[in-house]
């Protein structure tokens, strides 16, 4: 309910003041639809108080893990929240410091996504330089505006293009190593193969190229069955003291048993990162539960696990962001935003520092 205050009387009698306050209330039809645009658009206190220079980059500085936590340069407890890109070569309107900008202001983004598109139709195998310079706009960016960026190698099959990504990440670290704002997701979401036999040695052949030039910043690296068995890691962990394992689940299809996996590999001090998330089921699409949506955010707050959502397209499917023709460049109003968008907008300006 909103109220309405007039002040009725102020009189200014030399050196004193006397006034008095009249307030009303007021109620009508619209009120709720009022009051719900009101919260969403008034951010809450921020959670951390900026430094001086006004990015989380600069409160945060050099990332690191300890045990199943991911720590900055004062070793403490960090957990970042923002927004992933869609498939590179399919979205590829929204990959510009514009639209990076607005996350990072009007969404209060600490941390994004850019998910270059490996095997798939013009994707990076085909378009390498095209998709590649994508993926380095984003970065520049997010250097620019002082958030974090996730290089997502957003592939089903990595291993078989294991040289490409050597390739790749050895010049991404040659270019970018020296910037705290860089973590390297080297494999979006393996399907089921063996940790052990094929991921493992996957995510080894590639850290060590990037290692030859950037030892410190963190590497997430992906899991079996679409990113989902965390838990195969536990006594097998690759030895790196700056590898997290990646996390992935679709709301209205993974629920407590995920949760549960999740949780066992916390109990083992394996440090998650959740790159990629939807409100909606694993396709994309369909229903969204809203529900266990916060649930989720719950069990990620209680265990200060980062996340991105899933993801900044206009595609017509419920887990994008955005509505169909929505601007390439940010500047998006609540009317260019889907239900999705709304809820976890509403969520990273209710919870991230505001800079």
């Amino acid at each position: 309910m909103f109220r309405q205050f007039s002040l009725t009387i102020i009189v200014f009698l030399f050196s004193s003041i006397v006034f008095s306050c009249d307030s009303s209330s007021k109620e009508n039809v619209n009120t709720v639809e009022a009051t719900e645009t009101f919260i969403e658009e008034t951010p809450t206190s921020p959670t951390t108080t900026p430094t001086s220079e006004g990015t989380i980059v600069s409160l945060h500085g050099q990332l690191h893990i300890e045990g199943n936590k991911i720590l900055d340069q004062n070793n403490i407890e960090v957990q970042l929240r923002g927004m992933s890109f869609f498939w590179s070569q399919w979205m590829g309107q929204y990959y510009n410091s514009e639209t990076v900008a607005w996350l990072k202001n009007d969404w209060q983004c600490t941390i994004v996504r850019a998910a270059m598109g490996i095997e798939d139709s013009e994707g990076y195998i085909t378009n390498p330089e095209v998709e590649k310079n994508k993926i380095f706009t984003v970065i520049d960016a997010a250097i620019v505006e002082g958030i974090y960026v996730i290089v997502d190698w957003h592939s089903h099959h990595a291993e078989d293009y294991e040289e490409e990504a050597k390739a790749f990440f050895s010049e991404v670290a040659q270019k970018y190593g020296n910037q705290p704002n860089i973590i390297y997701e080297l494999y979006n979401e393996p399907l089921d193969v063996s940790w052990d036999i094929v991921l493992k040695p996957y995510h080894e052949a590639v850290i060590t190229e990037i290692r030859k030039y950037d030892p410190d910043n963190i590497v997430v690296c992906g899991t079996r069955n679409w990113s989902q068995n965390v838990n195969d890691v536990i006594g097998n962990e690759i030895d790196d003291d700056n590898v997290a394992y990646t996390l992935h689940y679709y709301a209205t299809t993974h629920k407590q048993e995920l949760r549960d996996i999740a949780q066992q590999a916390l109990d083992n001090n394996i440090a998650l990162f959740v790159t990629e998330f939807g409100t909606t089921d694993y396709s994309g699409d369909g229903f969204i539960d809203a529900e266990e949506t916060n649930t989720w955010w719950t069990f990620l707050d209680e265990n200060k696990i980062s996340w991105c959502n899933w993801s900044i397209a206009d595609k017509e499917e419920n887990s994008a962001a955005l509505l169909p023709n929505a601007s390439s460049t940010g500047q998006w109003n609540t009317t260019n935003l889907t239900q999705s968008g709304l809820m976890v907008r509403k969520e990273l300006k209710s919870k991230n520092p505001q800079f």
